[in-house]
């Protein structure tokens, strides 16, 4: 009888490990804080003799009932991080800072390449090489700061006209 407790004890704990596992597994580029899931955080390559670079998210997705906003970032790998958003006006695609990015409820805001919102790296404190990892600290209005990795890499091709070299 002792023997068959202990099996299904071992069985019990193995069977949980595998399962507490499986999520950090299966998205290794996701992070949570609170109810907001921070999709796949990027930068790419920063352009030879740029002192500055950007970062991006595949996506935050706020699980919530209540909206939340990004208001601020930082990181070791730049002197500030500004929040910036895209917009064309007439012809001319303007950038320019923001004082936050909304993140309404039930709903996922994507920060890519080439789209209207992302993190721009001011003062690098070293080029941004691909395959370069570094920490950059989110702030959320309601749910805090929040750490994720951040991993250098290209792009993926955008369609005609939307490359926006930084």
């Amino acid at each position: 009888m002792t023997t068959m407790l202990r099996r299904q004890a071992l069985g019990m704990l193995l069977g949980t490990g595998c399962t507490l596992t499986l999520p950090l597994t299966a998205r290794a580029h996701d992070f949570r804080a609170g109810d907001l899931v921070i999709d796949h955080p990027y930068a790419t390559p920063s352009i030879a003799g740029s002192s500055n670079g950007a970062a991006y998210l595949r996506g935050i997705r706020n699980k919530g009932k209540n909206a939340d906003r990004l208001i601020g970032a930082s990181t070791p790998a730049a002197t500030r991080v500004e929040l910036h958003e895209m917009k064309m006006e007439g012809d001319i695609m303007r950038m320019r800072e923001v004082p936050f990015i909304e993140l309404p409820a039930g709903q996922e805001v994507q920060l890519r390449h080439g789209q209207s919102h992302h993190l721009m790296l001011i003062g690098l404190t070293q080029p941004l090489r691909e395959g370069d990892r570094f920490d950059l600290t989110l702030q959320f209005e309601k749910a805090g700061e929040y750490k994720v990795k951040v991993w250098v890499q290209q792009p993926k091709r955008m369609p005609s006209g939307h490359q926006h070299p930084h």
